[in-house]
């Protein structure tokens, strides 16, 4: 074969592969401020992921918090639904893919606060930040951490 035929084929394949891949991912619903650049930035992270997101704009977003049951204390700027979980926060994509895989019994999964370097939080002197896994009582135990240098 030619080599621009193979080339071709190879790209065709290779798009088809992250199509399939994109459409087994459950969409996220993502909860946010209009004006939070953050979340926007995170949204991109979970979408160059292969989820497909669509954006509910809120200028108050703890009723959606306080409704899906996420406790003030791991609280951050933005809550979203996928796969039946809670993800608040800045949760890189790959713990995202790992609780819907495990599919462990918890509300959800969230980065507390917004530490610099999760992904959406891009700044200088990123810090190790964990996820944790929370349950109805607030309780939250790690599920994973993390420490620079990151590459998401």
């Amino acid at each position: 074969m030619k080599p621009l035929v193979l080339w071709t084929t190879w790209v065709l394949l290779a798009a088809a592969a992250i199509a399939a891949h994109a459409a087994s991912l459950p969409e996220v619903l993502v909860y946010k401020s209009p004006t939070c650049g953050c979340c926007g930035s995170w949204v991109d992270h979970m979408k160059a992921s292969g989820f497909r997101v669509k954006v509910v704009e809120q200028n108050d977003v703890m009723p959606i918090k306080q409704r899906f049951g996420v406790p003030d204390h791991l609280a951050s700027c933005h809550t979203a639904l996928v796969g039946g979980y809670v993800v608040e926060g800045h949760v890189p994509a790959s713990a995202v893919k790992r609780l819907l895989k495990e599919r462990p019994t918890a509300v959800g999964v969230t980065v507390p606060g917004m530490p610099i370097g999760s992904p959406g939080m891009d700044g200088p002197n990123p810090e190790p930040f964990s996820t944790q896994l929370f349950d109805e009582r607030g309780r939250a135990r790690v599920y994973e951490s993390y420490r620079p240098p990151y590459r998401w």
